[in-house]
C-alpha cells in the first residue's frame, strides 16, 4: 500500500507540474526531437528501441480507455490525461526526428518519393507546434489514429532492415501487415452494430488499404538504401572498382564502339543482402533491366555495375538508368544523352 500511495502521489504531482508549466514540457519535447535529429547516433539498438515504442504506444492509444479504467480498478489511481498526451507527443517526436534523415537521403526528389518525405516532414512539423497538434489533430480520433499509423510504418521501414536485416521487398510487406492489422480495432470503431455485414466492412477495408500501400510503394523511398557515388562511363577500372570520367553527352558513335558503363555505389545496413537492377530507358521506354546483388556493410558504399553494349540502332536522345529494388521502389537514377 505505501508503493501504491508513493506511486499515486508522484504521478498527482507530475500532473500538477504539467498543469502549472506546460510550455515546459513541450519546449523539452522539442528539444529532444532536434537533439535526436542531430546528435544521436544511428545504430540498430535505437533503431530496435523506437520501433518497439511505437508498437506499444499503437495498442495503448487504440486500448486507452480500457486501459485506464483496468489500471484504476486494479491500483485505485488513475493516470493524468495530459501526461500521457504529452508522452505520446514525444514519442511521436522522438520518431519522425529519427527516420526523417534516412528518407531525405534516399529520396530521388525529382519523382513521387517528395509527396511521402514531404508528407513525414509535415508530420514531424505538426508534432512540434502544440496548437496544430492538440487543437486540430488529437481531438480527430480518425486522423490522430492516420497520424500514428504513417509514423509507425515510416520506423518500421526503417528499422527492420537494421534490426533484421530483411530485404527491401521484405521489410516494406512485413511493415505494411503490422501497420494494417494493428489498424483493424481503429477499422472496426467505424461500425456502431456487429454483425456479418460489419466484419465484412472491416475485412473489405483492410484489404483495400493494404492495396493502397502495396501499390504506392513505388512513391516510398527504401529508407535502408541510398547511392554515395554514381557515374555512367566509358571505363571501367575492374581492379580498383573505379569508374572513368563520368559523361552526361556522348555521340551515337561513342556509345555503339564502347558501350556504356552504368556505376553505382549504394550503402546499405551491414549483414544486409539485396538483389536491386539497373533499368536503362530510352526516352522513357525500357529497354534493359539487368539485376545486381548488393551486400551492406561498406561505409562508402557497395560498388556494382551494369556494362551495357547492346544498344537499338536508333540510341539518340535522353537516357535514363532507374535503380530499383525488386519491390520497385527507386533508389536513384543516373541521366544522359546521346547525339547523332
Amino acid at each position: 500500500m505505501r508503493l501504491k500511495a508513493r506511486l499515486a502521489l508522484l504521478i498527482d504531482r507530475i500532473s500538477a507540474l504539467l498543469r502549472r508549466f506546460p510550455g515546459t514540457v513541450a519546449l523539452f519535447g522539442f528539444c529532444s526531437g532536434v537533439a535526436s535529429f542531430l546528435l544521436v547516433e544511428r545504430h540498430a539498438g535505437l533503431a530496435k528501441g523506437i520501433a518497439v515504442i511505437m508498437l506499444v504506444s499503437w495498442v495503448w492509444l487504440t486500448l486507452e480507455h480500457s486501459l485506464r479504467r483496468s489500471l484504476k480498478r486494479w491500483f485505485g489511481w488513475q493516470l493524468p490525461a495530459p501526461l500521457l498526451r504529452y508522452a505520446t507527443q514525444m514519442v511521436h517526436q522522438e520518431s519522425l526526428f529519427f527516420i526523417i534523415p534516412f528518407f531525405a537521403i534516399t529520396t530521388t526528389w525529382n519523382s513521387g518519393q517528395a509527396l511521402f518525405t514531404g508528407l513525414l516532414g509535415g508530420a514531424a512539423l505538426i508534432s512540434l507546434i502544440d496548437p496544430l497538434y492538440y487543437r486540430w489533430l488529437a481531438p480527430r480520433r480518425w486522423v490522430y489514429l492516420g497520424f500514428h499509423a504513417v509514423t509507425l510504418f515510416a520506423v518500421l521501414l526503417t528499422a527492420l532492415p537494421i534490426i533484421l536485416h530483411l530485404s527491401t521487398p521484405q521489410s516494406y510487406q512485413l511493415a505494411l501487415a503490422v501497420t494494417v492489422l494493428l489498424a483493424l480495432p481503429s477499422l472496426g470503431s467505424l461500425f456502431r452494430q456487429w454483425n456479418w455485414r460489419s466484419l465484412l466492412g472491416i475485412v473489405g477495408l483492410a484489404v483495400a488499404l493494404a492495396g493502397a500501400g502495396w501499390l504506392g510503394r513505388t512513391w516510398v523511398p527504401p529508407a535502408s538504401l541510398w547511392l554515395t557515388d554514381v557515374a555512367v562511363t566509358t571505363q571501367l577500372d575492374d581492379r580498383q572498382r573505379k569508374p572513368g570520367k563520368g559523361l552526361r553527352q556522348l555521340s551515337s558513335a561513342e556509345l555503339h564502339a564502347t558501350g556504356l558503363y552504368a556505376f553505382t555505389a549504394i550503402n546499405a545496413p551491414r549483414g544486409l543482402k539485396e538483389r536491386i537492377y539497373h533499368e536503362w530507358l530510352h526516352e522513357g521506354r525500357q529497354v534493359d533491366r539487368i539485376a545486381l546483388d548488393i551486400s551492406g556493410g561498406r561505409e562508402a558504399g557497395y560498388r556494382a555495375w551494369t556494362h551495357k553494349r547492346n544498344f537499338p540502332p536508333q540510341s539518340a536522345g535522353k537516357w535514363r538508368v532507374r535503380v530499383v529494388t525488386e519491390a520497385g521502389q527507386m533508389i536513384g537514377m543516373l541521366r544522359f544523352e546521346v547525339s547523332e
